[in-house]
């Protein structure tokens, strides 16, 4: 199973790529407009979300949406040891370079159990199971170690991943610990698992 993730991540970062900036802006911008929607239709008021990096779907235009409505949004600082702690989103300008390419907010830390509070948690990812809402991260772990803290916790989170429409991608292999998203949104289409 290892072999096949690997494969696929390979062929999926490639594609990423492999898109004109061009595409990417478009992409980000269409991803922000149905993301700021289906966060309004859950009523969320706190969101976690991320930075995108590299060929990721861009969220800068999603970050400065969500704020300028009001939602509160926790972003990821990763730590040593590649877990999560998180701190508040207050402008693209207060973010701040950090190891591995990311940017991460300047503001104080809240701690890792800070997701927890999060009425929606858009996850990064490379891959989405259509018929079953299974995601396909980067094999890190970060975002394994974010799932089971919302488990153990008791959150009821929305889990949404972000991706480009040729990100969907059927029969994808999943271990036990993989937990479904409850939607997926491309810049095409949303969907929605459970």
């Amino acid at each position: 199973m290892f072999n096949e993730k690997k494969a696929i991540r390979s062929r999926l970062l490639a594609e990423r790529a492999a898109k004109s900036p061009e595409e990417r802006e478009a992409a980000a911008d269409k991803l922000a407009d149905a993301a700021l929607a289906a966060v309004s239709a859950a009523g969320a008021r706190t969101v976690a979300c991320y930075v995108s990096m590299g060929s990721e779907p861009g969220t800068r235009p999603l970050l400065d949406a969500l704020r300028t409505a009001g939602v509160r949004v926790l972003l990821p600082v990763l730590l040593p040891d590649n877990d999560l702690d998180w701190a508040e989103y207050r402008g693209f300008d207060l973010l701040a370079p950090a190891r591995l390419g990311l940017l991460e907010p300047t503001a104080p830390r809240l701690g890792p159990d800070a997701v927890s509070g999060a009425d929606v948690v858009l996850l990064p990812g490379l891959a989405v199971d259509p018929a079953t809402g299974v995601r396909l991260g980067r094999g890190g772990g970060s975002y394994d170690r974010v799932l089971s803290r919302l488990t153990t916790s008791g959150s009821s989170a929305r889990l949404v991943t972000l991706l480009f429409d040729t990100e969907l991608v059927p029969d994808l292999p999943a271990e036990a610990h993989d937990r479904p998203v409850d939607a997926v949104i491309t810049p095409e289409r949303t969907l929605r698992f459970r």
